[in-house]
């Protein structure tokens, strides 16, 4: 299979750039999954898992909330709001977060608090959603 370029940058860094066989993307419409010479185009991309193909054998995956896909006749770049390796994840952490979130959400006394809340809980169950799959 021939490699083109891919490049995932999160706010805080470039967390790889280099040359890969395919990258599954979780489009906002879907997921896809990009090889080389695949036709330009821009998306958004949802909360999710990215898997990223070096080669047939060796494969990486990493959850990414949320950001934007441009594929290119460059190759293809993501730029994420949050981008965490799979392997990274501990369960447990995430788990204790989650009841601090709900925690929190019960005692908002503001729509805005309320709302934060809320958001932060969305965001934990989604990233502990990523370690099921």
């Amino acid at each position: 299979m021939a490699a083109f370029h891919f490049e995932l940058v999160s706010p805080e860094r470039l967390i790889f750039s280099g040359a890969v066989e395919q990258v599954v993307v979780p489009g906002s419409e879907g997921a896809f999954t990009v090889l080389d010479g695949h036709a330009p185009m821009m998306s958004t991309i949802r909360p999710g898992v990215i898997e990223v193909f070096e080669t047939r054998e060796r494969s990486n995956k990493l959850f990414v909330r949320g950001g934007f896909v441009d594929v290119s006749g460059k190759g293809l770049t993501i730029l994420a709001e949050l981008a965490i390796p799979l392997a990274e994840l501990d369960a447990a952490q995430i788990d204790a977060q989650l009841r601090a979130a709900e925690a929190d959400l019960e005692d908002a006394k503001s729509d805005t608090a309320r709302q934060a809340a809320a958001q932060r809980r969305d965001q934990l169950t989604e990233l502990r959603g990523a370690l099921n799959i």
